[in-house]
């Protein structure tokens, strides 16, 4: 923003003046923007099919449809205001909340979970009951920061964004 203003001042003209009063301005709702950012935390995250023993497949593949029985993951990266991806050290805590109220505590760590790790973040694994009704339902994370300060993160308010039930149940071979 400093080097817009400067840039800007070099000009010679009649508009000159009309030019700087912007700029200032401009600068000073980007030094807001960064004030009011602090503090925040920032989500990424997505709903895959769970590696579940006798489950079909594919496994640990994007998702937004499932059937009854099926284990669904949900898997989040929280950043802090700079982009830097927080841990358990960095969070108290990440829930998911069901549309049905229940709650799930996710964790933290490495995927895929044994050997060589590839990328670690947060993670609420849930299987969906025989009796839960068919349908489209949202969904939310809510990170709990050290402080006691809390960031609510919803997907888009899209059907096909949303987590689906759809009719029937999966067979789990042994």
């Amino acid at each position: 923003m400093i080097s817009l203003i400067n840039t800007q001042a070099r000009w010679e003209g009649p508009n000159m003046k009309a030019w700087i009063v912007p700029a200032v301005a401009l600068s000073a709702l980007g030094f807001a923007t960064a004030a009011q950012a602090e503090g925040r935390l920032f989500f990424e995250g997505d709903i895959i099919r769970g590696n579940q023993p006798g489950a079909p497949g594919p496994l640990c593949a994007l998702n937004s449809q499932f059937k009854r029985l099926e284990k669904v993951v949900f898997r989040f990266r929280v950043l802090d205001a700079n982009g830097k991806p927080l841990d358990d050290k960095g969070i108290k805590s990440l829930v998911v909340q069901m549309a049905d109220g229940q709650k799930l505590d996710a964790r933290y760590g490495q995927h895929p979970p044994r050997g060589e790790a590839a990328d670690h973040f947060w993670t609420a694994a849930w299987i969906i009951p025989e009796s839960y009704p068919s349908g489209s339902f949202f969904y939310k994370a809510t990170a709990t920061d050290l402080q006691g300060q809390s960031q609510t993160w919803e997907p888009f308010k899209i059907k096909t964004s949303q987590f689906n039930v759809i009719d029937g149940k999966i067979e789990l071979k042994p």
